[in-house]
């Protein structure tokens, strides 16, 4: 029996890109709304309570609209918004995060899927602060690279648009220090301090890579860059989407130029650790659109619905 599955605002990019993993699956049942009845709050009520699974693709306050929409105890809820990732009752949709992270999603009925920089962050971070490597008040500072995809609609639309030459060079955003995903990066990277944090967006379309800097004198006691590697080896021993790079990667140093994309089309996220004396470069890439959010989202569900996590994924 297939299961029912609703995306709530499924003409989103986040959305689409669900549709199109699921579309290709026989063990799935996409539910779908009438282009003129999307905006139908009873239309939408039903198809939401229908489904055995259901995902928000939504702005933050349409989200948690949506989710009070939702009386059917046995429907799951997934939603792709910033609103309920830090929330008590939320389990947060990162498999890797934690162990036991696993079960709460299978177990859950609200899970909130990471944002795409705060999850590159947090993979990063959090195995080194549970391993007592990284101070949880360590003053963390970092920057994202990412494509114009994860800026929405709008934002895709004025890149491939063309004819304005501010958009042929990478942009920084975030300047004042607020980004919408520093809540979670802070909750889930287990840290007493908000980082600073402000992202660059590029004139591709997708891929993201996440960089940290750390000096070894601030971190515990005897701990130097080995020390950060094997902790992060340790913590994703066997995960099948985290692939933790050799210290140093001679592959990517000989490169000359770190290659953003090189994750796109997959569920794949890859973690480096570069160093010379006191210093160490933490760098996450992932496929914003993938890992970073609707493969994420799919991920998450075949977890929670007892399926191969890897199902309809790469």
């Amino acid at each position: 029996m297939a299961y029912k599955v609703f995306v709530d605002g499924q003409e989103g990019t986040t959305g689409l890109q669900i549709n199109e993993y699921l579309s290709r699956r026989p063990d799935v049942e996409l539910l779908r709304i009438a282009a003129d009845k999307r905006k139908d709050t009873g239309e939408r009520a039903r198809l939401l309570n229908a489904a055995d699974v259901a995902f928000l693709c939504l702005p933050d306050a349409a989200a948690r609209e949506a989710a009070a929409l939702v009386t059917n105890p046995m429907t799951c809820i997934i939603d792709a918004s910033t609103a309920h990732r830090t929330l008590p009752g939320w389990v947060y949709g990162l498999p890797e995060l934690l162990p036991g992270q696993r079960e709460l999603i299978r177990a859950g009925k609200r899970i909130a899927n990471p944002g795409c920089h705060a999850s590159a962050f947090v993979l990063l971070v959090r195995p080194l602060v549970d391993a007592g490597v990284l101070p949880p008040d360590y003053p963390i500072s970092g920057f994202s690279l990412t494509g114009y995809s994860g800026g929405g609609k709008k934002m895709i639309e004025q890149y491939r648009a063309g004819g304005d030459a501010r958009l042929e060079a990478p942009r920084q955003y975030g300047l004042g220090l607020a980004h919408k995903h520093l809540p979670e990066m802070k909750t889930h990277g287990g840290l007493q301090r908000v980082p600073i944090f402000a992202p660059v967006v590029g004139n591709f379309y997708k891929g993201l890579a996440v960089s940290i800097g750390l000096r070894t004198d601030h971190l515990a006691a005897g701990a130097d860059a080995e020390t950060v590697h094997r902790a992060l080896a340790a913590h994703y021993a066997g995960e099948r989407f985290v692939q933790v790079m050799p210290l140093n990667d001679p592959q990517a140093l000989e490169a000359a130029y770190f290659d953003v994309q090189a994750c796109n089309d997959t569920n794949r996220v890859d973690l480096f650790v570069f160093a010379r004396d006191d210093q160490v470069m933490l760098v996450s890439r992932m496929d914003n659109l993938g890992k970073g959010a609707s493969g994420a989202a799919v991920q998450s569900m075949n977890i929670h619905l007892g399926v191969d996590e890897a199902t309809g994924l790469v």
